[in-house]
């Protein structure tokens, strides 16, 4: 199966499935609530009403990809998102061209697997996402996934990308590798599947974030870089 990075005009990245979660004993979560607003994002899906740990991510003043703030100086993406170019972030706002907070990034931390970590400028109050442990997700479980990407295979997804946060539910199918052969989680389509733009983007269960967007093949499969996987390199950098 090959699928392709989240970020507009990224190169193909193969990835294949390793292992399966251990199933626990804790119930799926209740759909993330949407509302309509034009036409559906994502593709499929619906706008997301909360999201004040949300972050857009500019690549020298270019919507590039989806972040999350989780420390007041400190947002969490995907490596791919961070290759070049000086980086800002709208933080908490459900609307990428106003409102929240605007930061610059000044240091970036990468690793092997597709994660970064970027510190603000500034310091940015606000509800951070919580990060989940290993166990906080299990295979069959439907997640939630947010992004401002493309709303539809659009040909260049740059041209197509949402201008409010989106939210889908996915199922959780199993163990896999990022784009970078780090652990992901794998996630089937459920009523909507990630898309251009969506990279570095959170999944979250039961609201606690598990995953960060790496790859997805636009129909039917996506997988997000396992955060639970990699708590201590997060906590290290970050202290959370």
């Amino acid at each position: 199966m090959r699928i392709s990075r989240l970020a507009p005009a990224f190169a193909a990245a193969a990835v294949s499935a390793l292992a399966l979660f251990a199933p626990t004993a804790s119930a799926a979560p209740t759909a993330a609530p949407v509302t309509a607003r034009g036409s559906q994002p994502i593709i499929g899906g619906g706008y997301a009403t909360s999201g004040p740990w949300a972050a857009r991510l500019y690549s020298n003043g270019q919507e590039t990809c989806t972040a999350t703030i989780i420390a007041p100086t400190w947002v969490l993406t995907a490596k791919h998102c961070v290759s070049g170019g000086s980086l800002s972030f709208r933080v908490g706002s459900l609307d990428q061209y106003s409102g929240g907070t605007v930061a610059n990034g000044v240091q970036t931390y990468t690793h092997s697997a597709d994660l970064a970590l970027v510190r603000l400028d500034r310091s940015v109050s606000t509800t951070y996402a919580s990060l989940g442990q290993p166990g906080t997700v299990r295979v069959g479980q439907s997640v939630q996934v947010y992004g401002w990407g493309a709303t539809s295979q659009c040909g260049s997804e740059i041209n197509c990308q949402s201008r409010y946060l989106k939210v889908a539910n996915v199922t959780v199918s199993s163990g896999c590798t990022d784009a970078y052969g780090g652990s992901a989680i794998c996630a089937y389509r459920g009523n909507g599947i990630t898309a251009g733009g969506d990279s570095g983007g959170p999944m979250m269960a039961n609201g606690v974030q598990v995953g960060v967007a790496s790859t997805s093949d636009r129909q039917t499969n996506t997988a997000y870089t396992n955060v639970t996987a990699y708590r201590s390199w997060i906590q290290s950098i970050a202290g959370v």
